[in-house]
């Protein structure tokens, strides 16, 4: 079957064909009546490997762990009706933190659709506010189409979340299969907004002339492989960066420049820093609120700029000076062109006495030299044990901000966590994806007992699979 550019298929196997032909060779999926087509053409595909997981949720999470890992997409599978609605937490998580996944659910039959026939659910309209797009595949011709496009939407530009159903009938029919190899052109759908040159020069214009700015790195900074620009920037305008959440990682908390996770539960020298800004470069995050806290009193004293990949966001909950739409990597490539060094050696300064004059490193002090077992020396410990190199993937909940605090990222992707979602249960099944896409490196999953319970079956996932994931 595999190798002919044309040839007669069923839906069931056109699937497989156009999984393999975009990279995949893992799928984390729960069979059921509708989607058994599918799984009885799995046979015939030895490349595909296929991971059984205890419950749909954990197939949603374990796709989403593996594809902030690899930077690839993941495929998680379900059947229809309930099988299809517990996916929708990992999809609304994977939404809010741009996590690329592809998810495929059987349905009934297309002259049942509509009937409440059983076990039928309408889950494109279900997710339509918690997908990037979603499909539902009325024809076996339209199936290879659908799963390109799919593919194409899950990983470019801002990513996301594509889910597709495929009823019954439609997995059976047959056709001429022919993978679409055509380049992808969606009405209205812009994954790259190109900078203006306009907004870049109005910001290089603000950047020179600021005497107190701070830059607020998202994840952003790690989708679109900024790393080193960033840093580039911040040591040649001597500018401090603060960390979201997600954005850890994306500079190195060793780095004199660094300010560490700044918000609700970031360190209290960050958020001064923020407070007394005259400029703030909002690189490749959101402005969530457990960042800003209060919209109408933060950083008051500010001139804002905001660079991100997704229009929608510039504006939307801050209002900034300049906004750029466009690829963070390219825009800092632009604002960086003719942009000399320029020296803040004195708000460093100040900036690093507020640090100094903090409680965080005396509390920390106490906490090591208490006789006590505390949360702060596990996670500290932790760190230490493994150099700071593993990848900790966390639940969500208390212990989620002692790894953040405590636990030092100073490489890309070395941190997985639900972020906006704030999705308990995620650590587990994370962990297991996150693992299984990069089998070499240690895996540590820090969760809270609430959150743990939630998913804990995956441990039986975790067995079956000979996955090497450490629990916390």
């Amino acid at each position: 079957v595999w190798g002919n550019d044309t040839m007669q298929l069923t839906g069931a196997e056109i699937v497989w064909e156009c999984l393999i032909r975009e990279g995949v060779d893992l799928v984390f999926g729960y069979p059921g009546g509708a989607i058994l087509p599918t799984y009885d053409a799995l046979s015939k595909y030895p490349q595909i490997h296929h991971v059984l997981p205890r419950h749909e949720q954990g197939a949603s999470h374990m796709a989403d762990g593996y594809a902030r890992a690899t930077g690839k997409v993941g495929v998680a599978m379900a059947t229809s009706g309930p099988g299809a609605t517990n996916l929708v937490t990992g999809l609304a998580t994977a939404m809010l933190d741009s996590a690329p996944i592809v998810c495929l659910t059987g349905q009934v039959p297309t002259p049942a659709i509509g009937y409440n026939a059983f076990q039928e659910a309408d889950i494109t309209g279900i997710t339509l506010p918690i997908t990037k797009h979603n499909y539902l595949v009325t024809s076996v011709d339209e199936l290879a189409f659908s799963i390109r496009e799919a593919f194409f939407i899950a990983r470019s530009g801002r990513p996301g979340p594509v889910l597709i159903d495929l009823p019954k009938d439609v997995q059976h029919a047959r056709t001429d299969f022919h993978y679409p190899t055509d380049e992808i052109r969606l009405p209205g759908y812009r994954p790259i907004p190109v900078a203006e040159m306009q907004n870049v020069a109005d910001a290089q214009t603000l950047i020179r002339s600021a005497e107190r700015p701070v830059i607020l790195a998202g994840r952003g900074v790690l989708l679109s492989d900024a790393c080193g620009e960033l840093r580039e920037f911040a040591e040649r305008t001597e500018t401090p960066v603060g960390l979201t959440l997600l954005g850890k990682g994306c500079f190195p908390e060793d780095h004199s420049l660094c300010l560490g996770m700044m918000g609700m539960h970031g360190a209290g020298h960050a958020n001064h820093a923020v407070q007394e800004a005259d400029l703030l470069l909002a690189f490749g995050m959101r402005f969530d609120d457990r960042v800003t806290g209060n919209i109408a009193t933060y950083a008051p004293k500010a001139r804002k700029i905001h660079v991100d990949i997704d229009p929608s966001e510039i504006n939307k909950n801050v209002e900034v000076d300049v906004g750029i739409a466009g690829d963070l990597r390219q825009t800092l490539v632009c604002l960086l062109d003719g942009l000399e060094p320029i020296e803040h050696g004195q708000w460093v300064q100040r900036i690093t006495k507020w640090r100094d004059e903090s409680t965080d490193r005396e509390l920390l002090n106490q906490v090591l030299e208490s006789p006590e077992l505390k949360a702060a020396e596990v996670i500290h410990g932790l760190w230490t044990l493994t150099g700071g190199e593993a990848i900790t993937v966390t639940d969500v909940g208390q212990h989620q901000m002692w790894v953040a605090q405590y636990y030092k990222h100073s490489r890309r992707h070395e941190l997985i966590t639900s972020g906006g979602m704030g999705t308990m249960g995620f650590g587990l099944p994370a962990g297991i994806g996150a693992s299984m896409g990069r089998p070499d490196d240690e895996v540590w999953v820090v969760a809270g007992d609430g959150g743990f319970q939630m998913t804990m079956a995956e441990l039986a996932t975790a067995m079956q699979e000979k996955v090497n994931v450490k629990i916390a």
